[in-house]
């Protein structure tokens, strides 16, 4: 992707994305905890769907925020070390 609108407006939508994830995760599990607290409690139930999701939500952050696009002199830099991991058939 060389075009740097393109990859501005990539950015946005997957900050988009993942605001909107965030927003239903916390309305489910929100929900899910009113579901348990009516029920008269017991055992806390919505740990479960809620760690399992904390997972995937968390994954989705780091793609969003916590990795970032690969540079020109990275991509040069890897070419000068060489040392090709997947050799070419002649």
């Amino acid at each position: 992707m060389d075009d740097p609108r393109e990859a501005a407006i990539q950015r946005l939508k997957a900050r988009r994305g993942f605001r909107q994830h965030l927003v239903t995760y916390a309305a489910v599990n929100g929900f899910l905890v009113v579901i348990w607290a009516i029920t008269y409690g017991g055992h806390f139930w919505p740990v479960w769907p809620i760690a399992g999701w904390s997972i995937g939500l968390g994954v989705h952050g780091w793609s969003v925020y916590g990795e970032r696009p690969i540079t020109e002199a990275e991509i040069q830099r890897e070419m000068k070390k060489g040392g090709d991991a997947h050799p070419r058939e002649p």
